[in-house]
């Protein structure tokens, strides 16, 4: 082979990769809803008949028409109300251990699935997910009457980014940080390093940005041994929120952490709600 024709080769096969590398950013700019939102759409449990709570089917409609599926748990206790961001998988039915735990420390809980989630019409985008949340805020303040200091809300994993969008938005009594990124495009560097993703990610939830104009109490909570968030990611949005603020260190998987630390995650909680009710 003489050194045109290997020329031409190499030529050939670098634009091979060139091509093959573009149409993977292709795909990952187009089907990235499918990595980010994993719905599902049938109920695996509910308050009353798994955890014996009396509850409340609830729908809500956001800005843009939406229709939402929610559940409200009333606590006797009646201490406040917890407004429950949840993560990216699954839906409303899948939160029974924190509706649980939120109810036994005395506090009414509000939970949503986002649009494309569960029962919820439409599909889901990060825009979409911040009106859902805001559709929850209303119900509670308009038709619930709760004055906004006795909203606490509470975002997990991606609900975070959710969580954190509302509490800048509005005024609430307190917000919950469990196993929460810094943002979706680091998480996304850190999974997928070889791909442009701040030029093909469409949804971003910068937390650590948002973080930096909430001006309520902030928990963070988050286990040192989480193998999808790092824990790093915790300690920097605790080093960004604004006082007061408190770090609560748990320990197991991303997913059953909060479960697996029992009495660590419960006293927790706990604190926070006393401080939030001392003020």
């Amino acid at each position: 082979m003489d050194k045109k024709t290997s020329r031409l080769w190499i030529f050939r096969i670098i634009r091979i990769a060139v091509l093959a590398y573009l149409g993977l950013c292709a795909l990952a700019y187009i089907f990235q809803e499918r990595l980010i939102f994993l719905p599902s759409s049938e109920w695996v449990a509910t308050p009353g008949g798994d955890a014996e709570l009396a509850y409340e089917d609830v729908t809500l409609t956001t800005a843009d028409g939406v229709e939402l599926s929610a559940w409200y748990i009333p606590s006797p206790h009646n201490r406040g109300v917890v407004l429950l961001c949840h993560g990216n998988a699954g839906n409303i039915s899948h939160r029974m251990a924190s509706i649980q735990v939120c109810n036994e420390l005395g506090y009414n809980v509000l939970i949503f699935d986002y649009r494309g989630y569960g029962r919820s019409k439409g599909k889901p985008t990060e825009e979409g997910t911040y009106q859902d949340a805001m559709a929850a805020w209303d119900y509670l303040v308009k038709a619930r009457e709760f004055p906004p200091e006795k909203i606490v809300i509470l975002g997990r994993s991606m609900g975070g980014g959710v969580a954190t969008w509302l509490a800048r938005e509005t005024k609430p009594g307190g917000l919950i940080l469990e196993s929460c990124y810094t943002s979706m495009t680091a998480m996304a560097k850190k999974l997928f390093p070889w791909l442009p993703v701040k030029l093909i990610l469409k949804h971003k939830y910068n937390n650590l940005e948002k973080l930096a104009d909430v001006s309520c109490p902030v928990l963070v909570i988050h286990s040192q041994e989480d193998e999808i968030i790092p824990y790093e990611h915790g300690i920097k949005l605790f080093a960004a929120a604004n006082g007061p603020k408190t770090l609560v260190t748990i320990f197991g998987d991303h997913n059953g952490g909060f479960v697996q630390s029992g009495n660590k995650y419960f006293v927790g909680l706990r604190d926070f709600f006393r401080e939030l009710e001392s003020e």
